[in-house]
């Protein structure tokens, strides 16, 4: 009797184009980006109309949209050159601006998100915190709608497993073994179960700061976890510890998170 192969997974490897119109195509990525920036106004005028905005206007949404999208495409960008790759960057500084060849960095884009906030707060008058507030509960099905995009373009797989979902991906790099679609894990981590805490923590009014301090600890502590199972970075491997890059990027995010929630919590119960 010849030997008992097991059964995997084979990634579908989807056309990265999802719509072509003659010359027009919109790619999956990019589409979901589209989803994520839409779900984010439609979530937010949600909490606006009933009475969740905490000062939040419209006119501030729109803003946030507009200058969100900057923060987040900049920001993004920026940070996979400074975190990941900065000496071949330096040496081909022209390429920075190649953003159609990939490479962004959620923790860049958040960093351009938070200056993006900033600004608006300050034009509008309100609180950093405040505007932080009201947008994190928007933010992680946005992420979920990220990594779905990562998923459809079989790129970001995990590492080898033996998991009976362990799936075939077509990339050379990836290899003929299976790995495990980490890109799911973290769509179902850091989006869908994110938003869902985030949603219903965020049904009553919390101290200042809360909000915030929760979305930094949850997405921290979640990334973190994803990334045992995700394929490290190729140029970089893994770091000091055993970690990867994306875990001790995410390591600030839950300490400064931790603090935050202490202050907020201490200052809402000081007189």
């Amino acid at each position: 009797m010849s030997p008992t192969v097991p059964r995997m997974l084979i990634h579908p490897a989807y056309d990265p184009v999802a719509i072509a119109i003659g010359p027009l195509a919109i790619r999956w990525y990019g589409l979901m980006y589209l989803i994520a920036f839409l779900s984010t106004y439609l979530l937010g005028r949600w909490r606006i109309a009933r009475g969740q905005g905490g000062g939040a206007t419209l006119a501030l949404l729109d803003d946030l949209q507009f200058f969100g999208v900057l923060g987040v495409i900049l920001g993004g960008r920026l940070g996979y050159v400074l975190f990941y790759k900065p000496a071949y960057y330096l040496s081909h500084p022209l390429e920075i601006f190649a953003v159609w060849q990939g490479g962004m960095a959620f923790h860049g884009g958040f960093l351009g998100v938070l200056l993006a906030m900033l600004w608006v707060a300050r034009r509008h008058q309100l609180r950093w915190l405040a505007v932080t507030d009201f947008i994190a509960p928007l933010v992680p099905i946005g992420l979920a709608a990220g990594r779905l995009g990562n998923y459809l373009n079989g790129e970001l797989w995990g590492r080898i497993t033996d998991v009976p979902w362990g799936m075939l991906f077509a990339h050379p790099a990836a290899g003929a073994l299976p790995r495990h679609p980490s890109q799911l894990y973290q769509m179902g981590l850091e989006g869908l179960t994110l938003f869902a805490l985030l949603w219903w923590h965020a049904r009553r009014p919390r101290p200042l700061g809360e909000l915030s301090a929760l979305f930094l600890i949850g997405y921290g502590s979640l990334r973190f976890i994803a990334e045992w199972f995700r394929e490290p970075d190729d140029f970089l491997g893994l770091l000091s510890l055993g970690w990867s890059m994306g875990q001790w990027l995410s390591l600030p995010m839950i300490i400064v998170g931790v603090l935050m929630l202490r202050w907020s919590r201490r200052s809402a119960s000081t007189p």
